[in-house]
């Protein structure tokens, strides 16, 4: 692993400290161990797990937490049990193994008994053969030629789960390649502002300035400072995904003409080739729509 993958894990750990995930474990036996310890390493920035099966009995999922020491709630909660029961233990720091007794994860009871506690994320560690979609899908978005499975994760969004993964559970060290990159290795499904354009604020132009210098120094955007920035905040939009600025663009108008420049346009080099730069051309133009102007360009050299 290199200090570029270090800081890039380390920006999530204040993200998830606090915070609620289930874990389904529906991967094969051998994957169980090496799942456990990335439990572990969860648990030990601070996430709070509800950990569940219908794969594994409570008591594998037991002697499998106890082997690689897992703080966690001597009793699996029930479907029965009170959500305040539950709580009470992941506010110990432990986690709670919970008996789905073949309930569907994805069930709308289940859905809702995950809001009650809070829960934000949804992970679904599969067995072999269960392919879907790699990427990410805003739950809105999910259409009828998708697989049922999709349209089941964007119900569960829609009852209050901020997102919903599928792994493949056979794959070493999914879990942790998927909660901490900004793009992950599997299938997610989202209501929240996993991938938003937003309007540049003062606070991200340090930011801003940090990512296209290297376009700058090659001469292939233009060289801009704070405070040029900071006199057009309003042209510049960002693209933000998992809270990280990842691209930008600028619309510059010109006072008496019907037309405006596509300015600023970058990418980070960890996300091209992912269709961001068409998706920043195109809010550009949208926003020159909602202006009333008829034309665009763009300078290159």
């Amino acid at each position: 692993m290199s200090w570029g993958d270090v800081r890039g894990l380390l920006q999530y750990v204040p993200q998830f400290r606090g915070k609620l995930f289930v874990i389904v474990i529906d991967a094969p036996v051998p994957a169980l161990a090496e799942t456990m310890l990335d439990l572990v390493s969860l648990q030990n920035i601070g996430v709070q797990l509800v950990i569940c099966s219908n794969v594994h009995t409570e008591d594998d999922l037991l002697d499998r937490a106890a082997e690689v020491e897992l703080k966690f709630a001597q009793k699996p909660a029930l479907s029965t049990s009170e959500p305040s029961e539950i709580l009470t233990s992941l506010k110990r720091g432990q986690a709670v193994i919970f008996d789905l007794g073949g309930q569907d994860p994805l069930s709308k009871e289940f859905a809702d008994f995950a809001h009650s506690l809070s829960v934000v994320k949804l992970v679904c560690l599969q067995g072999v053969g269960k392919v879907l979609p790699q990427g990410a899908m805003r739950a809105s978005d999910i259409d009828s030629s998708m697989p049922e499975t999709l349209h089941a994760a964007a119900a569960v969004c829609h009852a209050g789960i901020d997102r919903v993964h599928f792994l493949d559970g056979s794959c070493p060290g999914v879990l942790l390649a998927e909660l901490f990159s900004n793009e992950g290795v599997g299938t997610m499904v989202y209501a929240d502002s996993y991938r938003v354009i937003r309007p540049l604020r003062e606070e991200d132009i340090v930011e801003l300035l940090g990512m296209i210098g290297r376009s700058v120094r090659n001469d292939c955007l233009v060289p801009r400072d704070f405070a040029d920035v900071l006199s057009n905040l309003a042209r510049y939009s960002v693209m933000e995904i998992d809270g990280n600025v990842v691209g930008s663009v600028a619309l510059l108008d010109y006072p008496g003409e019907d037309a405006a420049e596509v300015a600023c346009l970058y990418v980070k080099q960890s996300h091209e080739g992912l269709g961001y730069g068409t998706e920043l051309v195109k809010h550009a133009e949208q926003q020159a729509c909602e202006l009333g102007v008829s034309t665009v360009f763009a300078l290159t050299n």
